[in-house]
């Protein structure tokens, strides 16, 4: 694998805007720097609301065309964000947006939220063995804040996981591989509160504030273990935000979706390590999502020679310098 950038960054979303929204500026500053980012994206966005009324038609109850339009926005933001490699789950279309927790098209045939994770999950095995990151990022178990698709990419991308450094599975899939680190998206409470403040001093033209509860993966400051200063990259994550024209509108360091509540625009993204080892010290939160993993050489996991080491039985910590 000696054709893979030294460090590899894995993100499983659930709908095209997702991406930029969480972890914009995380993309945008790891793919300036030479990492590999890979972004996997699990549906179309089909179901979702469009907020410029010329685009209206695209919508699923009207000429039902909104996917295919998202993707190409998608592809928009990511040269905003710099990030080439980006992938569909299963290829675009293999699965379509289950719309919001409750509603007819949860059941649909093909909704990712309808489809069984066992077969969902090795669509991502086969990236997951193919691009060999050392870090994953996904959302919380709740999916954020509750969107089915959200839930279900959660669970996808942890199994996926689990199953890609499996050697006793599917052989056909690539050569297994252990993650060294998964983080999920979160923001801290202390930091929502500050934006709000900011955004009701602010002189902005949106109809109405967000509630800090409608924030996806908004924690006790505590729970916080990485954050990433991505302030260097505001624009390019605005850009790209810019870019989901039919579900964002940008205004400044604010944005809104399709309900019109302002929010704030986070550059400096946080996260919590939810398996692997903190490469910071204790009582301090990781400023960099690869500090500790080693680089440049494939890593075991769960039921491979163990997490962290070389596929070829040696130590891969004696062999391959630290990333700091």
């Amino acid at each position: 694998m000696t054709d893979l950038p030294a460090r590899r960054l894995l993100l499983v979303h659930a709908h095209p805007d997702d991406e930029s929204i969480n972890n914009g500026a995380t993309m945008a500053r790891y793919a300036a720097e030479g990492a590999l980012v890979t972004l996997v994206t699990c549906t179309l966005g089909e179901e979702g609301e469009v907020i410029p009324p010329g685009l209206a038609h695209l919508a699923a109850d009207e000429d039902d065309t909104l996917g295919a339009h998202r993707t190409g926005e998608l592809a928009a933001a990511m040269k905003e964000l710099g990030v080439s490699d980006h992938r569909f789950l299963g290829g675009a279309g293999r699965f379509r947006d289950s719309g919001m927790m409750g509603v007819p098209q949860n059941r649909r045939p093909g909704a990712f939220w309808n489809t069984p994770v066992d077969e969902a999950a090795p669509y991502l095995v086969e990236v997951i063995r193919s691009v060999r990151p050392q870090v994953l990022i996904t959302y919380d178990p709740q999916g954020g804040y509750g969107h089915p698709d959200h839930i279900q990419a959660h669970r996808v991308a942890m199994r996926a996981a689990e199953l890609a450094a499996d050697p006793a599975f599917r052989s056909d899939l690539g050569e297994p591989y252990g993650i060294a680190k998964i983080y999920w998206n979160r923001v801290p409470r202390s930091v929502a509160e500050e934006g709000f403040a900011r955004l009701r001093a602010a002189n902005v033209e949106f109809p109405g504030v967000a509630d800090i509860d409608d924030i996806p993966g908004v924690v006790g400051d505590a729970e916080v273990t990485a954050e990433i200063d991505g302030s260097g990259y505001a624009a390019q994550k605005a850009a790209a935000m810019r870019a989901h024209a039919t579900q964002i509108a940008v205004d400044g360091p604010f944005f809104a979706l399709s309900n019109d509540l302002g929010q704030p625009l986070f550059t400096t993204e946080y996260y919590q390590l939810a398996r692997g080892t903190s490469g910071a010290p204790a009582g301090e939160r990781e400023r960099d999502l690869f500090a500790g993993t080693v680089t440049g050489v494939a890593t075991g996991g769960p039921g491979t020679t163990g997490a962290g080491a070389a596929t070829d039985g040696t130590d891969a910590t004696t062999t391959q310098e630290t990333e700091r």
